[in-house]
């Protein structure tokens, strides 16, 4: 008796490298087999009524097979339960010739569906391994956001990133960190434009930016991230911003701005908002680093003060001037500073943002009990 030692090893190192696809991959597999196996029946199914019950050859029945197999499956698969369709319509028009409007429409169908597919993996990377990658870089973005639960007592911070139109992924992100000597800082980062292409660019400047945060010295933070954006060359490749590093045990910060809209200080003891544009500096990847500065400004966070940042789609609007979009927005934050800190805080300032879901929407507020 003869073994295969090679088609052995080969099953083996298949069934290997399948195990240690994390779970999620894992379970996006299962689900093309059964959907293969569900689509190659309904085909056997459709062509056994055609044969049974000779009739002409329609749409109805055929193009949502295609599509789904199209949008759901990939690569081999596809290319499986595209031959079954196909050698299924050819036993059908044996018993009924179809029309060749109806044969050449589903013709068009497939090959559009193989072109989605050529688009989709143009990259390289499966469907399910595409969006299990997207969902973990877009939950990884959030993470590196949060630190309100491990500030001391006395301290909130509260936040709210929306997308324009809902979109998976916003222009506008948010990075934060703590170091051991209790200094917090705060990066927001408005990329220029809107959509997928700018969530994408978001993604990766945050995953630069967010190893410059704590590993560089405040007062050149800006600087080596417009360093990194220039040498990117991206058309309109620009971005605004502005950082914050406050110290928890005295309540003094420092703020840089590059092309942001200004921070607000709220004022407990005035009861009054005061605009600190006196942190100017050029947005990020106009100039070398060379040719600009990002002068620091600094403050004190007294009890009961707060601090609130922001991107201009919160108070830019096609409809209102600035002035206008300013008062909204600040009207929102009297209603929540008036208040106990709690969560939520963020959001309910985004509510009245100018641009609605025409515009990324961002807001951060600190406040000091």
């Amino acid at each position: 008796m003869s073994i295969d030692l090679t088609a052995r090893a080969r099953r083996t190192r298949h069934a290997v490298a399948t195990s240690s696809l994390p779970e999620p991959f894992q379970a996006g597999l299962r689900r093309e087999r059964w959907l293969t196996t569900l689509l190659l029946a309904l085909t056997a199914l459709m062509t056994l009524a055609f044969v049974l019950r000779p009739v002409s050859l329609t749409l109805a029945p055929v193009v949502p097979l295609v599509v789904a197999a199209g949008l759901f499956l990939h690569a081999a698969r596809m290319y499986v339960v595209f031959a079954a369709v196909a050698a299924g319509m050819l036993v059908t028009s044996l018993n009924a010739p179809a029309p060749p409007v109806t044969l050449a429409a589903i013709a068009v169908v497939m090959l559009l569906m193989l072109a989605v597919e050529r688009r989709r993996m143009r990259a390289g990377i499966p469907q399910e391994v595409g969006v299990s990658i997207l969902t973990d870089l877009r939950a990884q973005l959030e993470r590196q956001a949060q630190v309100g639960d491990d500030l001391p007592a006395g301290w909130h911070l509260d936040s709210s990133v929306r997308a324009a139109h809902g979109e998976a992924l916003s222009g506008d992100f948010l990075l934060t960190h703590r170091s051991e000597d209790d200094l917090l800082e705060v990066l927001l980062v408005d990329v220029a434009g809107k959509g997928l292409q700018t969530g994408t660019r978001s993604l990766m400047l945050s995953g630069a930016f967010s190893g410059l945060l704590g590993s560089t010295p405040p007062e050149g933070l800006l600087a080596a991230a417009n360093r990194y954006l220039v040498r990117q060359s991206w058309p309109d490749g620009y971005a605004t911003a502005v950082h914050l590093a406050l110290d928890l045990g005295t309540g003094d910060y420092s703020l840089a701005s590059a092309g942001h809209p200004a921070a607000m200080h709220h004022h407990a003891g005035a009861g009054r908002w005061q605009e600190r544009s006196d942190a100017r500096g050029v947005m990020l990847g106009v100039l070398d680093s060379g040719l600009v500065s990002y002068e620091r400004v600094s403050g004190r966070l007294e009890r009961g003060d707060a601090l609130l940042l922001y991107s201009d789609g919160m108070i830019e609007s096609p409809e209102l001037d600035l002035g206008q979009g300013m008062d909204r927005m600040l009207g929102a934050a009297d209603r929540v500073v008036a208040c106990e800190p709690g969560a939520g805080e963020a959001a309910q300032i985004c509510d009245f943002a100018c641009a609605g879901e025409d515009d990324d929407r961002t807001t951060v507020l600190l406040r000091r009990e």
